[in-house]
């Protein structure tokens, strides 16, 4: 007995101890951002920089609880776990960390421009869903270890109260970076930028990246404080000490071996055991208890509505009403282990939000607006099981993807409802094949090239297993208030990798021929019906015209040319006629299409990896604003 209160004792000062430690690192980060880091709203650079962008890195550290594997941090900074292994001199992307092990994470550090007052910050952009007690302070201090500060997120995120950031709200985090200087006499190849610790010198940082103290202090000057971000210049990565394999808990302390010690221990296991048991016991019989309730009501429920729908069916045998009552229980079954995580909407909340799915009400398609206690929804009546479709989306949860609301089923019909956010500006289709008299231009363009390519990231890159989206079209492709871009309708997703099937299905024009001719689902599919997508974005085109000609065919047909200037005066004719009419860099143009081109392979193992499309579409902005006046017969420039 005296070891069973030894160990409890023991495991209770543990406790303590950790929330100690929780809180003195809180108490560090918050004096750090508040006395030091109050005004800093980032490092200032030129738009006209040819150093920018750029990759970089920032060092981080692996902490308890939340970041002690590769794909949390990478999920963080929305980097792959074998970008951030390699660096880091890690052999195995699925490696356990430590506390404290040192990591290179890759960043994308672009010179970005956020108004007339700040002018341009060096920073990498990174998306940040709201959960939970977060606030602006405890991301960046504590999620992202001062690599940022609150002023700076509040200053990138203007349209945002900080005192009234809502759960599931997506937010740019600048993590503060620098492009290495290319006219330097020493020519760094990378910019690594480290948080100030409190035992830092200038010469224990120096010599922990094998810099030069004098480079370090020509690009951050001599007021070092601690907490506060530094820039550390460096020819070539350092080999970052890890260790070999990761170290398991130390086992428990034992006292001094005696009988009465190993009675009290064999008492106190069995005692654990004993409760352990019994406990568990009860939760099965409580679990089972619940099943079998649930599905004795909805076995009533069905009989109920069976009785009344064989009157009306007697001239079929009954064989409707059976048919309905299993598909009923089948899919109440299968959409059981959501009823905790989405809001379940009553049928005549929908029936009131629709106007009865009034045809004044249809977005399109199947998809209704409505409006349910002040917010305004988008409704889609489905017929077939939701099981799949909630499944992919329980996983997803992005600022570029349609959030899932909640849902409804009609117990009288068997339908099943998906109740998404309502995006104002219609899809993307809409935009560029419809008449409207607003145009997208270029750079709104690039902007929702990025934000699809960033979601197709999220999924292929971030989620356990990976989901292949299978119908990424421009009609699937949703632009809210800001015209960012929403991927939409997961319908047709599929989880896993590499799988056949048979059952081909997706939009013609989009569909990618090694799925057509072989079945093969991959995340490379998606990788070609974006390419499609840029095309249309590019051209003004749609994916198949009225005469059935696929768009990706025309434009390999077209652009299947080694020289430059006639390829660019080919897109000259090829661009949608809306682009001619503004100012933009043919840079930027031509760069867009390579990707689109590079994306539409034949062979999908040729097709750049959704990572290396989001690195060069950013490129492709970075450059596709240099304002110019050479004209419009200018290699860089499509003037007005």
């Amino acid at each position: 007995m005296r070891s069973w209160k030894s160990n409890h004792i023991s495991s209770t000062l543990t406790l303590i101890l950790y929330l100690i430690t929780i809180l003195h690192h809180e108490v560090n980060h918050s004096h750090a951002q508040t006395q030091t880091q109050n005004n800093n709203t980032g490092y200032t650079c030129s738009t006209n920089q040819s150093n920018y962008p750029c990759q970089a890195y920032a060092f981080y550290r692996a902490t308890s609880p939340n970041f002690l594997d590769l794909a949390s941090i990478g999920d963080l900074f929305s980097v792959s776990r074998v970008m951030i292994s390699n660096p880091s001199n890690i052999s195995s992307p699925s490696s356990s960390l430590v506390p404290d092990q040192p990591l290179f994470v890759p960043l994308t550090c672009g010179c970005n421009t956020i108004n007339n007052t700040f002018g341009a910050i060096s920073y990498a952009n990174m998306s940040y869903i709201i959960k939970p007690n977060d606030t602006f302070f405890l991301v960046s201090t504590i999620q992202y270890q001062n690599l940022t500060t609150f002023p700076s997120v509040e200053v990138v995120n203007p349209s945002i109260v900080p005192t009234n950031i809502s759960i599931g709200e997506s937010v740019i985090f600048p993590i503060f970076c620098k492009c290495p200087e290319k006219n330097n006499t020493t020519q760094f190849q990378n910019m690594i930028t480290y948080v100030v610790q409190p035992s830092d010198n200038i010469s224990s940082i120096a010599s922990m990246f094998g810099s030069q103290e004098q480079s370090i202090r020509d690009v951050n000057g001599n007021d070092f404080q601690v907490y506060d971000p530094v820039f550390v210049p460096v020819t070539q990565l350092p080999v970052l000490s890890q260790p070999s394999v990761v170290p398991s808990p130390p086992p428990p302390a034992t006292a001094t071996a005696s009988d009465d010690d190993r009675t009290g221990t064999v008492r106190g296991l069995g005692i654990g055991l004993g409760v352990t048991g019994f406990l568990l016991i009860l939760v099965t019989g409580f679990w089972v208890y619940r099943e079998v309730l649930l599905k004795g009501r909805v076995w009533l429920v069905r009989d109920e509505e069976n009785q009344k729908k064989q009157k009306n069916n007697m001239y079929m045998g009954g064989k409707e009403g059976k048919g309905n009552k299993e598909r009923d229980l089948n899919l109440m079954a299968n959409v059981s282990d959501c009823l905790d995580k989405y809001r379940v909407f009553g049928f005549d909340e929908l029936l009131d939000a629709t106007d009865g799915f009034d045809e004044s009400c249809l977005i399109q398609g199947s998809v209704y607006k409505g409006e349910i206690d002040g917010e305004v929804y988008a409704i889609k009546k489905m017929k077939w099981n939701a099981y799949e479709e909630l499944k992919i989306l329980q996983k997803v949860n992005h600022g570029n993807m349609v959030k899932l609301e909640g849902f409804c089923i009609d117990e009288e019909e068997t339908d099943c409802y998906l109740v998404y956010e309502y995006v104002e500006n219609g899809s993307l289709y809409s935009w560029l094949h419809e008449d409207r008299k607003e145009k997208l231009n270029w750079r709104t363009r690039l902007r929702i090239a990025i934000d699809i390519a960033n979601g197709l990231q999220y999924i292929h890159e971030h989620t356990r297993p990976r989901v292949v989206h299978k119908d990424i079209k421009s009609s699937n492709i949703l632009l809210d208030a800001n015209m960012r871009a929403k991927i939409a309708n997961f319908g047709l997703a599929k989880s896993g990798m590499n799988a056949i099937t048979m059952h081909i299905v997706g939009t013609q024009g989009y569909i990618a021929p090694e799925y057509l001719a072989d079945g093969v689902v991959s995340t490379k599919n998606d990788v070609f019906s974006f390419g499609v997508v840029l095309l249309e974005l590019v051209s003004g085109k749609e994916a198949i015209d009225d005469k059935g000609n696929l768009l990706w065919v025309s434009a390999l047909r077209t652009f299947e040319v080694d020289n430059e200037q006639e390829k660019g005066r080919r897109l000259k004719e090829w661009l949608d006629k809306d682009i001619l009419r503004e100012t933009c860099s043919m840079e930027s143009l031509m760069g867009v299409l390579d990707i689109a081109i590079a994306c539409l392979n034949k062979d999908p193992s040729k097709r750049p990896s959704i990572m290396d499309i989001v690195y060069a579409l950013c490129k492709s902005e970075y450059t596709g604003f240099d304002i110019s006046y050479e004209g419009i017969d200018s290699p860089r420039v499509m003037a007005r």
